[in-house]
């Protein structure tokens, strides 16, 4: 692949590599992951939308873990399954096209911990200041951060995407199963040092700021749980933040694994492939953890399909 020059804006991408036995078998698995990903992410939204009863500030938050999740999602898993059957010599994609699969990429990943530190202020709130929960997490307030968290990462990846874009290209050759900022700037001959520096600022913010916040967040409810004897409060507090920290801490580690594995170059396809299911993994585990760990959208699902298989029956 390195070898191969193309002219304009054509990029040739390396994508999933599979052999040819594997294929079919990669190709159903993907597509089966991705349906499930779309349809109880999606599911969940439209039943926290229509259910008044959960119409409470930490569904409603949860509502942007969803959309996100199914963004991220379909930002990468369908340009692989269009890839899987086409030759890895011709698998083409434009420079444009490129540049905003990158955007959308990092643009989820950066959404994931914002979303995940609002979720964690909820929680915080709701457990370490109950009686002042309902005047503090208003409707608006829930607007708000949610606000936040979409326009925070959105500005940090503009820039952090622009400053790649600008930068000449004398390379047309992705190593990579999708594009990225990493694949963008490499592309490039000039010196990428701004782009290094405000990559590692990037990814220090955004991960020091999401670690220690809801770090803090989860040792302050921690040390509040442990002054109280209301069993039944200790209960549910342990309930659904042990919801929120297992959803934190997959995407934490999954996001983790590609930083490590980028600083062993020998290690690239494990990289490739952690990349991938760092896209693959949190979207499909987050609603199976929240639908069947909170009791409140447990219940409303298992109502839901009792009232269809009723009415089928009739």
């Amino acid at each position: 692949m390195e070898n191969q020059t193309l002219e304009g804006d054509t990029l040739l991408l390396e994508g999933l590599k599979v052999t040819p036995q594997s294929s079919i078998p990669a190709f159903i698995l993907l597509l089966l992951t991705y349906i499930f990903i779309m349809v109880s992410n999606i599911g969940l939204v439209v039943l926290i939308s229509m259910e008044r009863s959960l119409h409470q500030p930490m569904y409603l938050l949860f509502c942007n873990m969803s959309i996100n999740d199914a963004f991220g999602a379909s930002t990468i898993i369908p340009p692989l399954l269009s890839d899987i059957f086409t030759p890895i010599s011709e698998r083409y994609v434009g420079y444009i096209h490129c540049a905003f699969q990158a955007f959308c990429a990092h643009f989820y990943a950066s959404a994931t911990h914002t979303v995940l530190m609002i979720m964690a202020i909820d929680r915080y709130v709701a457990i370490c200041n109950p009686l002042r929960y309902a005047t503090i997490m208003t409707h608006k307030m829930v607007l708000g951060l949610s606000v936040w968290a979409w326009a925070i990462s959105f500005l940090m990846v503009v820039i952090l995407i622009g400053l790649s874009v600008r930068l000449s290209r004398c390379r047309t050759v992705i190593l990579n199963p999708f594009c990225d900022n990493a694949s963008l700037f490499k592309l490039s001959c000039e010196s990428v040092l701004i782009n290094n520096i405000y990559g590692l600022g990037y990814t220090v913010v955004l991960l020091g700021s999401s670690l220690g916040s809801v770090t803090l967040t989860y040792l302050r409810i921690a040390l509040v749980c442990l002054r109280s004897k209301n069993k039944a409060l200790n209960r549910k507090a342990l309930q659904t933040c042990a919801t929120h920290l297992a959803v934190y801490v997959i995407m934490f580690v999954s996001g983790s694994i590609i930083i490590v594995l980028h600083r062993y170059p020998h290690l690239s396809d494990h990289r490739k492939l952690a990349s991938i299911l760092f896209h693959v993994v949190p979207p499909a585990m987050n609603t199976v953890i929240y639908g069947l760990q909170i009791k409140a959208v447990r219940q409303k699902i298992f109502i839901m399909f009792t009232r269809n298989t009723t009415t089928g029956g009739k």
